[in-house]
């Protein structure tokens, strides 16, 4: 049964424009007004909250070594975690409405207290900046898988003595563009990707099952989704703070996500914009897609207990 959480966030975004705001924590509400909620809840579902994040605050003279709101990201995950671990222990399959891609170290957390998980990381962008890498680490939501796979500063990427939440070798990507800055490093460390070209070519139910022979191994006790709607190419969903030319179209988004949803624990949504979609189109748009989509969510999975 999934368990709806919304997880209202923009801590780990970089402002849109200097002294704004990102608009990714409205996405949560703007889903529920374009309908998403209440179909999934006519389809079984339950509603199972909201876990507030703190105010965003634009930092722009940050200090070596730290995050943009980091101590706000770190509250906003430790408790998410705790959502999604009392959903995982009641048998339900959390989707998550978010919300920005920091959301993925609130689930990193839970996932790490009940064992070895995979991860199928679907973004148009590899969101692999870190302090090996660049100068210019501040905004978490571009940098969520390195932090993930414990390639961050440890404060973010060891919360709690738990990293990495994912090893890497059980990490799949798909999604990325070709020209991406860190494509090449991220394919020397994690199991595998797929960029969006490539699942182009091999077809999203290819691209999919390519990702659970690896996430669905002798010894994973399960996986989760990170699903970043920029994956979506901007022709349809424009919507995003980072779009990039050269993304899925809808039906193939949809028919990957139909095909990996099944067997994963749970899943998160994460980079839908609002204020720009003043009309509200693509917000009904990505409601069907997630309905379709994600509408049979864990419902092939086996958790182990915690």
């Amino acid at each position: 049964m999934i368990g709806l959480i919304s997880a209202p966030t923009n801590l780990g975004l970089r402002p849109p424009v200097p002294g704004g705001t990102p608009g990714t924590s409205k996405a949560p509400k703007a889903l529920r007004e374009a309908g998403l909620n209440r179909r999934l809840v006519d389809a079984g579902g339950v509603e199972l909250g909201t876990v507030l994040a703190g105010r965003y605050v634009a930092d722009p003279d940050l200090p070596a070594g730290r995050l943009r709101n980091q101590e706000a990201i770190l509250d906003h995950s430790q408790r998410l975690a705790v959502r999604i671990e009392q959903a995982l222990a009641a048998g339900h399959s959390p989707l998550v409405i978010g919300g920005d891609c920091s959301l993925l170290t609130g689930t990193g957390l839970a996932l790490s207290l009940r064992g070895r998980h995979g991860l199928v990381h679907i973004d148009g962008h590899t969101d692999f900046r870190h302090p090996g890498n660049s100068t210019s680490c501040a905004s978490l939501a571009g940098e969520d898988l390195a932090a993930a796979v414990g390639m961050h500063w440890p404060s973010i990427a060891d919360v709690d003595g738990m990293g990495p939440y994912i090893a890497p070798q059980d990490v799949v990507h798909i999604g990325c563009r070709d020209d991406d800055e860190q494509l090449d490093e991220v394919r020397d460390v994690v199991a595998s990707v797929i960029t969006a070209a490539e699942l182009h070519a091999l077809g999203p139910c290819a691209a999919a099952q390519r990702a659970l022979d690896v996430v669905s191994r002798p010894g994973v006790a399960g996986y989760w989704l990170h699903i970043d709607v920029d994956v979506l190419d901007p022709t349809f969903m424009p919507a995003v703070d980072s779009p990039s030319p050269g993304g899925l179209s809808p039906d193939e988004f949809t028919t990957l996500l139909a095909t990996v949803a099944p067997g994963a624990l749970g899943a998160e949504v994460a980079c839908f914009d609002p204020d720009l979609d003043p009309d509200e189109d693509y917000a009904r748009l990505l409601s069907d897609i997630l309905v379709t989509g994600l509408g049979d969510l864990g419902s092939g999975a086996t958790a182990l207990p915690a």
